[in-house]
Order: C-alpha cells, then structure tokens, then sequence
C-alpha cells in the first residue's frame, strides 16, 4: 500500500468541516473513507466531489471538496434504492429468464420498476423475489461502471442483453449523447448514469410492496407493463423500523379516517379524483380558509372570484396549455348561432384570470403592489394510478394569491410571503419545514418561458428573499416552473414523511406574455413583476396530509364538532339542553347525546369520534351549576361553572391554539 501510494502526487482534499488533508493522486472515496474512521468506511455508499455524485471508488486526481455518503442522507437513500432497483432486476432475471426492463428508478420511499414478462406477478412472486434479492446479496458481488460510445451500447443491449426498452432510450432520449455508463454485478447489466453502491452485499434487507400496471414512458398507446414497488434497507432493524412506520401510515390514511370521520367522500359516480365534501369536512375547510382570508385581509390581499372553463386561447397564451396538455380534460368544443367553432378547457390554473384582472385597468406605480387572491377550484386529468384520495386528485382548490409589483418592491413581497406561509405551517402544528430553492436547468433552457437573463434576475430575486429571512434552504436544480423559480416548502409529518405544501415563485415571464404595465413615476410603462403564492398549496392535498399528520385529531378551533354534551341519566337532560344551546350561542360547534346509554359507552364513543371535549352532567354537576371537562386522549381535567367553561373555550378557539 505504502509503496503504491507513495509515487503518487498529492492532492489536497478539503471536507465537509472545512479541514484540509494531503493524500496521494488517485485515491478512492473509499481511501478517504477510511482514513477518517473504519465505521465511515463501513458505511460509505458513495462520494460528493466538488457538489457531483461519483461511485465509491471513483480516482480523485486534483484537488477536491470530498464528502462521503452513507444512507442516512437523501443522497444516500436515493443511490441505495436505484441499486436495490438494479439488484430486484438481476432477481427477476435469474427466476424468469427473458424478462425486458423498462425504467427502475430510486422514489421517496423506495423503489420500482417497469418490466415486461409473460409471468403475471402477484404476492407468490413477490416473496420469490425477495429470497432471490437476498440470495445475491450475500454473494457480494462487485458493482462495475463501464464507460462505452452510445453506438456500442446500442449494440450491447440489442445483441447481447437483448433489451429493446434500452435501445429505445439510446436510440431517442439519448440520440445527441456520445458516451453512456452501464452498470455491471455478474451477469446482469443495466443502462444508467449512476453512482451506485459498490457492491450488492450492502443490501442486507428488502420487502416488496405491490405491483401495478403502468405504461411504457408514461404513453397510454404504448405496451402495458407490471411496475414493481420495494424498498430495502442496511439493516433489518431499519426495516422493522420503516415496517412499524408503515403500520401507523395505514392507521393514519386520510381516506380511512376520512370515511371514519365522515369528512368526505370519493365515488365513481361522480368521477375518479374528484372528492364531494360532506358537512364535517366542509367545516374544516370553511375554518381553514377563514383563517387564512382573515390573515390575508390583514397584509392587504384583495379577493376575486373567477370561473371554471376559459377559452383555450387563455391558456395557449399563458403557456399552460402547451406545456401542461399532457395533464389537462380534452377541450370543450361548441358552435355558436354563426356556426363558429370555440373551444374551452376546464381551467387549470388560475393565474390568467388573474392577469387579465389586473390588465383591465390602467396601473400606477403608487398602485402597486395589488395583491389579488381567490380560492379557486381547478382540473387536472391525472392518470389513475396516480391518485390518491385526497393528496392526488383531479379537482382542487388552490388557495391561490398573485401579487403584482414593482421591481423594487419585489424581495420585500417575497419576504412577506414567505412570512405568510411560516406562519400557516406554525398554527397548523407543522414545526419540522425544509426549504427548497427550485431553479431552472440551464442546460434545457428551451424548457422553460424567457430568457437567460430573465432567469439569473429571478434567481438571484429568490435566494436574496430567502437569505434575509434567515431561512435554511437547499437547491434544487430542474425544479422550477416553466416561468420561473419558486421557494418550496416541504413539511415533514408526525410519523416523519414529507410532503410538499405551500410555494411562492417568481415570475418576469407571464408580465411579459399578457403585456401588464403600469405607469412609472416617469410618466412611462413599465413592467410589473408577478409573485405566484400558495401557503396551502390545494386545500384537498393540504387537508389530507393535515388529517394523517394528526391522525384526525384537529385542534379544537379545527374540530368540525368541539364539544359533546354527555348526561348521565334522564333527569339532567335539561339542564344538559340548557347547556347545549349556550354553547350555540357562543359560536361553539356542539353536539348533545341523549341516548339511554351507560355513560362509559357514551365517552368511549365519542373517543373514537376524536371530539376534542366532552361536558360530562351528572346530577351533582346540576345542583352546582357546573360540568365536568374531558379532554380527548387526555381524560377528566376537572369541573367548571358553565360561563367559565364556555370562556375557556371560547379563548382557545379564538386563540387558534
């Protein structure tokens, strides 16, 4: 070792805690790895050099910022799964001989991937798969990269791997690429760009999930495949872990505590993806938007309603239409008394209504900033794989506000909607908020609306919005819109999942597209620039993570019944409606059960509806004028006087605590 490394130069390797070390020309992430500490080395995945993913052993020739990827970062667990997707591939190849493979790729949890087999895979194959999955495991086997031309890959995967989904991507996604990497673990190889783990032993634990039918590139007139999901894990204790996560996500699905609580429901009906909301749920989202119209009233937001459908010619000239198609209903096409064709779509978004408000008028710049907001209600043709109750749906309603300014105004405007949307998270109880900085891809310019220069102004906008307000942020390049980059905001549940929520982007390309102006202080036009803002994002997606983050149980101010009103026995039922309807006429949601039920059965029950309080009666609580107070999940906490108890209440729910 010593006489190998020797003759080598040295190179100067800065890590992640700003300290230098000198080593020899040409090591490997594992080297450094391991002269830091054998338990890194253990746990070492892959390697960062100079802010670019590179395979373990990857040579570093020069000079280099180096840190190490275990799986605890998402890094890590994104290089961990796409292998655990090659290795579940190898799996299937050895048990089922013949086996085609479409796309395999690392999602937030897990992994899967698209074959084509004759076999039809269900819950036997499922488990085969895994024992295979651990069978190459424990062989070790080395993970090689190879570099070849694209014509010589083109070549391997059509006449030695056999593979037309590959040659497909070489020939078309591929075709202005010179040189491709495919990835090699005995007998199996795969096209990818990588890293990926060094060897299969790294993998020591796996469970498949479900498999489900997709499409070949997503293209509904292309062949159907078997997608396989999975996940896999370092350890089996991380998987018993992950497991016991799962077994709470399922107790907390929206759509169980959803049809439980009677908050809403989905039916075929009507229409897959688009959810009727019933009187418990309608209340919950009547607070939540009560709430933040209060808010936005406060800071100067100027309501506006707009309609469902738009003339297709809206949304070509906003760009939604073409960049969006893909996604959207099939257009409206009617013909007037003149035999005149038109089109409309169901709207998709809500911004062109709005630019055209502003638009209607002519504008100051001691106008400005006009802050316009509506909850309004758009249509996305997802495909039905893809939904998911409430958090994936095709109808929804965007607490959507566009707030159009001066160039002058413009971080100060951000800053005020990053406030908003902090303060939305904070009374709604989500704590733990990442921040991403979604940009644009330089390299696919063509990709997005506006110029270059255009998107370096609004980049620079955003992330000087975000430095002042302190906020702890990560990049995300490819990220952004079609007209601009945007401050996501990304909350992590009770159980630890994240869920991407509120945004606020920035926008000079739309200005530009519907030609708004206002009129300077120079007596000239100039052009405003548009901040596109949503704290909840959707209020069907934003309610579903708020029911699993809760698992149902909403603050009392949230709680579509706050109090149940519990007699003991028949002789209090009055003294109970007395009760019942002073609590209505202080504004508080309250129910009263007067069933001849045992007292336990009537506090169990209303346990399992999650009301947040209970006045249980007795004939002691009527001789004093008092009730006793239970609190859910927390049991009895005392008695009160009724103005008292109503007090309480009342400043809770005022309170939004």
């Amino acid at each position: 070792m010593s006489e190998r490394t020797d003759c080598r130069q040295p190179v100067i390797i800065t890590l992640p805690d700003g300290s230098e070390r000198e080593f020899p020309a040409g090591l490997t992430g594992l080297e450094i790895a391991s002269s830091i500490g054998k338990k890194l080395a253990q746990d070492a995945l892959a390697i960062v050099v100079d802010g670019d993913l590179r395979d373990l052993d990857t040579a570093i020739v020069s000079n280099a910022s180096v840190s190490i990827v275990t799986f605890d970062s998402a890094e890590g667990k994104n290089i961990f799964w796409h292998s655990s997707s090659h290795l579940m591939a190898q799996a299937i190849e050895e048990l089922w001989p013949g086996t085609k493979f479409g796309a395999g790729p690392a999602i937030e949890q897990g992994f899967y991937y698209d074959i084509s087999s004759t076999e039809r895979f269900g819950e036997e194959e499922l488990r085969q798969i895994e024992a295979k999955m651990v069978e190459i495991s424990g062989r070790n086997s080395t993970v090689r990269r190879e570099q070849m031309p694209r014509e010589q890959a083109i070549e391997f995967f059509r006449n030695i791997r056999k593979d037309p989904y590959k040659v497909e991507i070489l020939e078309e996604t591929l075709k202005d690429v010179k040189t491709v990497s495919v990835y090699h673990q005995d007998g199996f190889a795969d096209l990818c760009s990588g890293p990926h783990l060094p060897a299969t032993g790294k993998i020591k634990a796996v469970q498949l999930s479900n498999v489900s039918s997709s499409y070949w590139r997503g293209d509904s007139s292309r062949e159907t495949m078997q997608r396989i999901y999975g996940i896999s894990f370092p350890s089996e204790k991380l998987l018993r872990e992950h497991t016991a996560r799962m077994e709470e996500a399922r107790k907390r699905d929206h759509r169980k505590i959803g049809a439980e609580l009677s908050l809403f429901m989905l039916t075929p009906e009507v229409g897959s993806g688009l959810p009727i909301w019933l009187p418990k749920g309608a209340i919950v989202r009547n607070e939540l938007e009560t709430f933040l119209k209060e808010e936005q009233r406060k800071r100067g937001y100027l309501p506006v309603y707009t309609p469902h459908i738009g003339n297709i010619e809206l949304y070509k000239r906003s760009g939604h239409y073409p960049y969006y198609s893909d996604s959207q209903f099939p257009p409206l096409t009617y013909k007037d008394e003149t035999g005149r064709e038109e089109q409309y779509l169901l709207k998709p978004m809500n911004c062109p209504h709005h630019h055209l408000i502003y638009s209607s008028a002519l504008r100051s710049y001691r106008d400005l900033p006009i802050r316009l907001t509506e909850f309004g209600t758009v249509y996305r043709h997802e495909q039905s794989g893809e939904l998911n109750g409430l958090v994936r749906a095709r109808g929804f309603t965007q607490d959507d506000s566009h707030i159009y300014c001066r160039p002058d105004q413009l971080v100060d405007e951000i800053c005020s909607a990053i406030d908003l949307t902090r303060f939305v998270f904070r009374t709604l109880g989500f704590d733990d908020v990442e921040t991403r900085l979604s940009m644009h891809d330089p390299a696919n310019q063509s990709k997005y609306g506006g110029t270059s220069e255009v998107w370096e102004q609004a980049e620079k906008d955003v992330k000087e919005a975000a430095d002042r307000m302190g906020i702890s942020y990560f990049i995300g390049i490819g990220e952004a819109s079609f007209y601009g980059p945007k401050i996501d905001f990304i909350v992590r549940d009770a159980i630890g999942r994240k869920w991407q929520l509120g945004t606020v982007q920035v926008d000079y390309v739309m200005p530009e597209r519907f030609d708004l102006a206002y009129i300077g202080s120079d007596g000239q036009k100039h052009r405003p620039v548009v901040i596109h803002r949503a704290p909840f994002g959707s209020m069907e997606r934003f309610i579903g993570v708020l029911i699993e983050h809760t698992a149902g149980n909403f603050p009392l101010w949230l709680a579509p019944v706050q109090v149940v009103v519990l007699p003991i026995a028949e002789d209090v039922h009055d003294y109970a409606r007395s009760i019942h309807t002073k609590l209505h006429e202080a504004g508080i949601r309250a129910e009263i059960d007067l069933r001849s039920e045992k007292i336990g059965k009537k506090i169990r029950e209303s346990e399992i509806s999650k009301i947040p309080c209970m006045l249980v009666i007795g004939r002691n609580e009527q001789e004093k004028g008092e009730v006793s107070l239970r609190r859910h999940r927390k049991g009895d906490e005392g008695c009160y006087g009724v103005s008292d108890i109503i007090a309480l209440l009342r400043k809770e729910i005022d309170q939004r605590s």
